[in-house]
């Protein structure tokens, strides 16, 4: 068998979706990305047959590049995170806070947490599932941001410990999470990539908050966390302040002790020593294997070259390709162009 191949989550966009993701910015003078300054939510004012029109585009792509798992394409979301803070109460998009987050790498017009974080009452992911699955045999994964991500892209004025906030985030989106898995979605993929910003809270309460949002989920549906180090501002931008990607080796272990049955890294954009892989003796790894902010084409030979070395360190079974995160900075052509070479890389293993 070749090595299964996956997609993250986000995925370019159509014309006739007028949905933000991430707002290119070209070089700022103060040198911060503005990746989340798009906060008004305008899914509303898209027809919903254009939504199931680009979703359907959106999987048909990444399966006539030849992906197992694909994503939905996230082409209802502004963004992979306040898409679903909308549907929870306490959290106000009417009064934003502009501060500087990422640890520094960006600055944005941020909600506010102003009361108590609890769901809405309707859940909506079923809906976004049921729609997507309609347009493909295969299994779509469907993504959901993690309590960490969720706190630093919004401004906490209600609650007195982030390890609260965190637990009362992961109750709400455990309550989503249980009605996707109960709509038949076998794939679910938590967002935390504040782990590798912030590892001293992931090892506090960040992995038991990620257990929080798992619990009570069915043992037929793969438990899925991705953890990359970040976006730049545009494409081919080469100051852009990411993680530390050493920071996976802090968490290896820690992640691996957890529920979580696949994790997904960087490995492109960084090229980890893949020792780091031995230090995962249960969780599948989701490597990371073409650039998600770079212009350049890899390779096929290039990228079947690194699973080759992956592999000297996890077994076949528990190794998985997959672009480092998600493909909407690229547009259609190079998207589709760089998951071609990845996955006619993988069938060759």
């Amino acid at each position: 068998m070749s090595i299964t191949t996956t997609c993250i989550g986000a995925y370019p966009k159509p014309d006739y979706v007028e949905i933000g993701n991430f707002a290119e910015t070209g070089a700022p003078d103060d040198g911060l990305t503005r990746a989340f300054s798009y906060t008004q939510d305008s899914s509303a004012e898209v027809p919903e047959e254009l939504l199931l029109r680009a979703t359907q585009a959106a999987i048909q792509d990444q399966i006539e590049c030849g992906i197992d798992i694909p994503s939905d394409g996230e082409q209802r979301r502004e963004n992979y995170i306040h898409y679903h803070c909308r549907h929870l109460h306490g959290i106000d998009f009417d009064n934003l806070t502009n501060r500087v987050h990422r640890n520094g790498a960006a600055v944005a017009d941020l909600p506010t947490i102003n009361g108590h974080i609890e769901p809405r009452g309707d859940h909506f992911l079923d809906h976004d599932f049921r729609s997507a699955q309609e347009f493909s045999d295969r299994p779509v994964k469907v993504t959901v941001p993690g309590p960490l991500s969720i706190m630093d892209t919004t401004t906490n004025r209600y609650y007195g410990s982030d390890r609260e906030l965190a637990f009362d985030l992961a109750a709400a989106l455990n309550y989503e999470i249980r009605a996707l898995a109960a709509a038949g979605c076998k794939y679910i993929q938590v967002d935390e990539p504040l782990f590798v910003r912030k590892v001293d809270d992931a090892l506090d309460f960040g992995i038991e908050s990620l257990e929080r949002c798992f619990d009570g989920i069915p043992a037929d549906v793969t438990r899925v966390m991705h953890m990359c180090c970040g976006y730049p501002g545009h494409l081919d931008d080469e100051n852009y302040l990411k993680a530390d990607p050493d920071c996976y080796q802090q968490l290896a272990r820690a992640v691996d002790r957890s529920s979580v049955q696949q994790v997904s890294i960087e490995d492109a954009h960084c090229l980890n020593d893949l020792r780091l892989l031995e230090d995962f003796d249960n969780t599948a790894i989701i490597l990371g294997v073409v650039t998600i902010a770079s212009s350049r084409i890899e390779s096929i030979d290039d990228i079947e070259q690194r699973l080759r070395l992956a592999l000297q360190h996890i077994d076949s079974t528990r190794l998985l390709a997959a672009p480092d995160c998600g493909l909407m900075m690229l547009g259609r052509e190079l998207a589709m162009a760089k998951l071609h070479n990845m996955c006619a890389a993988a069938a060759r293993i």
